[in-house]
């Protein structure tokens, strides 16, 4: 059963980004039509916007092409600025190559394009946003909702009810859960077998997502069927649900048997080779940028408690459990520094802080070990701008997941999953928008980091990281991590 609402958002982001564009372009013929300064090629508003409009529908096939109509794109707002940004540019550069192998001028002059091109951009993402939001706000009338079918009894179910639940946000409706009976939120039908929600007589079903698959494949038979008799669509998860997240290759092996080949990180090959450049690059401008901080920081750190050392060397493993040394400014107490958390609280007489401290995900509002200007040094994150050092000598990287030491990794069932790459000066986790996170959490992140990174992941996290740098100092205050 087809769900023509994305069909309807779609056809509305296609006539919006084709407005947005002839009306960007017409605003740039007006505004350099209206200088003093005399046109390369005179012509008139007609014949330009002809031209500009016959020409229009091979931008929005660039756009198509760059899956700018795809939910997978418009549902995640930097993904969807940054393709807008790459089709505007790429529709540009195909404009002017028109401009230049055609017998008839398109652009009466050489602005015209360049002013087009940054109000296009400009309007392109504002209508999107507003698109979005008015789109969103339909939720709440039940307009556009997906009605959704999950079944199984693992624990991607919880998860998924849990996620699901705010209509209004989600976009998605919960029609039945089949084969599960904890906390299912009200007022949602349950049933116990899927023969008997078909006794139901479902209508006006969208998607059914199958958490576990069956030992009885006639069961698995009998939902796929369903899905396929009446158009609907059908999503599975695996049992092992990292098995599928990284990097797939289907081919085929010894050119007889389909195989689907799971890497167990995305980034091998020239993902590596880009990566270290940006490390490189972006570490070693970052690195000249900050060195007023850095002197800042150690006269600061040197007047407030000049008995212990500027830097802090703590033992960590990175990539193929390589261990390091990562450098950062110190904001401990010297009477404490080079201690476990327990030993820090059992020796200032306060033990009852250790529960609290692993229980808030490794971290306290108010740590007593740290200094004054610790808290402050932590508050931006600039603790941490020793380890640019660290990223040029290419022990770590820009972005990755958090360096942890032995005992912590420890702790974590799939370590080895994580250190398939190299730690991070920055991760997913610290720009993840939640403060109060668990170790959990926070390696449940790197883990998807590792099985899904991609260059643009990396730009997104490092944006993210400057946003959530300047919000701490400025606005929100400290959330002081240990």
């Amino acid at each position: 059963m087809k769900n023509n609402a994305s069909l309807v958002y779609n056809f509305f982001l296609v006539v919006g980004d084709a407005v947005a564009l002839l009306a960007s372009f017409i605003a740039a013929f007006v505004i350099r039509g209206s200088s003093d300064i005399a046109v390369a090629n005179p012509m008139n508003g007609e014949t330009y916007v002809l031209i500009f409009a016959s020409l229009l529908p091979f931008w929005i096939l660039i756009f198509a092409l760059l899956g700018l109509y795809n939910a997978n794109i418009y549902e995640r707002r930097f993904a969807e600025a940054g393709r807008l940004f790459i089709g505007s540019f790429v529709g540009l550069l195909f404009m002017v190559f028109w401009d230049y192998m055609s017998l008839q001028t398109i652009f009466p002059a050489k602005l015209v394009p360049i002013y087009g091109f940054g109000i296009a951009f400009i309007v392109l993402l504002s209508l999107r946003n507003i698109a979005r939001i008015i789109r969103t706000s339909l939720f709440s009338f039940g307009i556009g909702l997906n009605r959704i079918v999950i079944i199984g009894k693992t624990p991607i179910t919880r998860e998924l009810l849990a996620s699901l639940a705010n209509t209004k946000q989600s976009g998605y409706k919960i029609a039945a859960v089949v084969g599960y009976s904890k906390r299912i939120p009200e007022m949602v039908p349950a049933f116990d077998t899927f023969d008997e929600f078909l006794k139901s007589k479902p209508k006006d079903i969208h998607n059914i997502i199958q958490t576990e698959l069956y030992a009885d494949e006639k069961r698995n038979a009998a939902i796929f069927e369903f899905a396929q008799q009446h158009h609907i669509s059908y999503r599975f998860v695996p049992g092992n649900n990292e098995l599928f997240v990284g990097n797939i290759d289907v081919d085929l092996f010894r050119n007889a048997i389909p195989v689907i080949h799971v890497h167990h990180t995305a980034l091998f090959g020239w993902g590596r080779i880009l990566k270290r450049l940006t490390d490189i690059v972006f570490g070693g401008l970052l690195l000249i940028i900050s060195l007023p901080l850095w002197i800042i920081a150690a006269i600061a750190i040197k007047l407030s408690d000049p008995s212990g050392p500027v830097f802090y060397k703590a033992k960590r493993m990175s990539r193929f459990g390589t261990p390091i040394y990562v450098y950062k400014f110190r904001t401990m107490k010297q009477a404490y520094n080079n201690m476990s958390p327990e030993e820090g609280f059992v020796k200032m007489g306060k033990p009852e802080l250790i529960k609290k401290y692993r229980d808030s995900g490794d971290q306290l509002m108010y740590d007593p070990r740290v200094t004054s200007v610790g808290r402050l040094l932590r508050t931006a994150s600039l603790d941490e701008l020793p380890q640019l050092w660290n990223v040029l000598h290419g022990e770590i990287s820009l972005v990755g997941p958090r360096a942890l030491d032995t005992y912590e990794l420890e702790r974590y069932d799939k370590m080895n999953l994580i250190l398939s790459v190299k730690s991070g000066l920055t991760s997913l986790a610290l720009v993840s928008g939640r403060h109060a996170m668990s170790f959990e959490e926070r390696r449940k992140l790197d883990l998807y980091y590792v099985q899904n990174w991609s260059f643009w992941l990396d730009i997104v996290i490092i944006t993210k990281t400057i946003r959530v740098v300047i919000e701490r100092l400025f606005r929100r205050g400290a959330r002081y991590v240990s």
